[in-house]
């Protein structure tokens, strides 16, 4: 298992999330498997999202697909986002 960490500027968290939920069909065909959305709590127009995937190229292709850098265009992503990519080894729930 992968997990893709995103973390992107927004101009309107409204809008963003409008368009980041239009796009969950492209999610699926890439192969997420689940996902979380936060909102940093100093500054809400910065968003962290984690991706889960089955493997880490599946993680890469997607953060470098032309279909996720259009949505981040069209949702209104200010800047250059950051991607960090990690490999599941725990997860512990209480």
């Amino acid at each position: 298992m992968a997990t893709m960490f995103v973390k992107h500027h927004v101009d309107d968290y409204n809008n963003w999330k409008r368009v980041y939920d239009s796009v969950a069909p492209l999610r699926k065909e890439s192969g997420v498997t689940s996902a979380s959305v936060y909102r940093d709590s100093s500054d809400p127009k910065t968003i962290i999202i984690t991706h889960q995937f089955k493997d880490m190229n599946a993680a890469k292709s997607f953060a470098d697909s032309e279909g996720l850098k259009s949505a981040m265009e069209n949702a209104g992503v200010n800047g250059h986002p950051e991607f960090w990519f990690g490999e599941d080894l725990e997860k512990t729930s209480y």
